[in-house]
């Protein structure tokens, strides 16, 4: 048995996510340094101000809002309206679902919205905590009043930032989509929690916090109630992880309080990455319990934050093993130090 701890010569390191059981390579034998992810070139969005749909959504034709946030004075700080251009709509009550031999499909039934914080140059990044505070409390308002719909089982909310990484309009919005399927990532990690759970009788994510909190060398940032690091088994450079310290299967849940220490921990984790590889894109999303009237006990709400430092190539298509070129303790000292 190898002792804990120890370092081994290896080139390559197979590792696995004791959630879902999914593998990563950590190739060390081609590692990068922490400076090197900084030097790669990016595709940055030169949009002016004048041309964004998003600085006047009454102007330029956007849906009335189903939310909006003002001061006192009167001006929006946050407003979140339908998509102009939807994924999934309400107006397919009378589509009928296409047949064809094996194959089972259904109409595209949902919501999709689009969250706007105001100012056009300011990522989450370099927002305040109470301003990312209030991003989180619009994100837990639209899902309590969307998870009410019947037809809603599941509701994804996301955050894209970068061209890579999806975002085709630069001003900062996040986007939710509420569906009446589950996500398979989701399922994956719902199966695995509660497997974990019937083996160990405790939370795998509880674990993984208090581990984490005790040993350090994969923390990037924490509070009293939030952790963020770098997962032993991460998808992708630099990848983090916030999650509560106590255990809490549902984000819609959180308490006022929560939220200012949420924002705190994700504002800080999203200013490390900005500074440690020069402003990369990257994605974050929430992952918490469906709303589709189950019970999810053993499940751990959290929210994993992917930079793109990487483009996938043949093995990863074909196997899902995805590789990383540096290992996630030297990715969150790296981190630390950007704080």
């Amino acid at each position: 048995m190898k002792e804990e701890g120890v370092k081994q010569n290896c080139s390559s390191e197979l590792r696995q996510d004791i959630i879902t059981g999914d593998w990563v390579v950590i190739a060390t034998g081609r590692a990068k340094r922490p400076e090197d992810f900084s030097k790669a070139e990016r595709i940055k969005d030169n949009s002016e101000i004048e041309s964004c749909i998003f600085e006047n959504p009454e102007k330029t034709g956007q849906v009335e809002d189903v939310l909006i946030y003002e001061t006192k004075e009167g001006e929006w700080t946050l407003r979140v309206f339908p998509n102009k251009y939807p994924a999934f709509t309400q107006n397919q009550n009378h589509c009928v679902s296409p047949e064809e031999g094996p194959y089972f499909a259904m109409p595209g039934i949902g919501f999709h919205e689009v969250i706007v914080t105001r100012d056009h140059y300011k990522s989450l990044a370099h927002l305040e905590n109470l301003e990312v505070a209030e991003v989180l409390d619009a994100y837990q308002e639209r899902y309590l009043d969307l998870m009410k719909n019947k037809k809603v089982n599941f509701i994804g909310i996301f955050h894209n930032y970068g061209k890579e990484a999806g975002a085709s309009i630069s001003h900062p919005h996040s986007q939710l989509m509420a569906i009446p399927v589950v996500s398979p990532y989701l399922e994956l990690e719902l199966y695995g929690a509660e497997n974990y759970f019937r083996q160990n009788r405790h939370c795998v994510y509880c674990v993984m916090a208090e581990y984490e909190h005790n040993t350090k060398k994969r923390v990037v940032f924490e509070n009293e109630n939030f952790i963020a690091f770098c997962p032993f088994a991460s998808r992708a450079a630099f990848e983090i992880w916030v999650m509560p310290k106590k255990h809490s299967p549902y984000f819609e849940r959180i308490t006022i309080e929560e939220k200012i220490k949420a924002a705190e921990v994700l504002q800080k984790s999203l200013n490390s990455i900005f500074k440690a590889l020069n402003d990369p894109a990257y994605n974050f999303y929430i992952h918490t319990s469906p709303c589709d009237g189950k019970d999810y006990p053993h499940f751990h709400w959290h929210i994993e934050i992917l930079p793109h430092t990487a483009t996938w190539a043949g093995f990863e298509l074909e196997t899902g093993i995805e590789i990383s070129t540096i290992q996630p303790e030297i990715a969150a000292e790296y981190l630390r130090k950007m704080l």
